[in-house]
């Protein structure tokens, strides 16, 4: 399974609104903070938006905001909402029968990874993604700071 950078940016984009705790975020801020192309995340706004994880504001403080609680929001939903499946093989698609099942060593295995992947993302709210994007800007801040003492 490879995710796209729709996917990826769609969890980025998702975390940068989360961290605004429910005021209205523009794309264009979105944009200058994750380093994505205005254009592109348009295109994946309009998706989440679909998806029903980000709702729009219009007027002049407006912008996009989550549209139920972050802690509600899990990685695997994103990712599927921006991917289809995420299924490492096709073997291993819900509702797809392999026609090589009993010759194939492999199945197993894929179907650990796949099993391993839905916990993972399933697991992974946006609330803990939004506290550890927290964490990693406060330990850069925290590193910063030091060298503007010795000055």
């Amino acid at each position: 399974m490879w995710v796209s950078t729709k996917a990826q940016y769609g969890l980025r984009a998702l975390v940068e609104i989360g961290r605004h705790g429910g005021q209205p975020v523009p794309l264009k801020d979105v944009s200058e903070r994750q380093g994505i192309s205005q254009h592109y995340l348009e295109q994946i706004a309009s998706n989440l938006r679909r998806a029903g994880f980000i709702r729009s504001t219009r007027g002049a403080h407006g912008g996009y905001r989550l549209s139920r609680p972050a802690a509600e929001i899990n990685a695997y939903d994103v990712v599927t909402a921006m991917e289809g499946s995420i299924a490492p093989v096709s073997c291993v698609e819900d509702d797809h029968t392999c026609n090589s099942q009993n010759v194939c060593g492999t199945q197993g295995l894929w179907q650990r990874v796949d099993t391993a992947l839905r916990d993972v993302l399933g697991g992974t709210t946006l609330a803990d993604l939004i506290v550890e994007s927290e964490t990693q800007q406060h330990a850069r801040l925290v590193q910063i700071e030091p060298a503007f003492t010795r000055l």
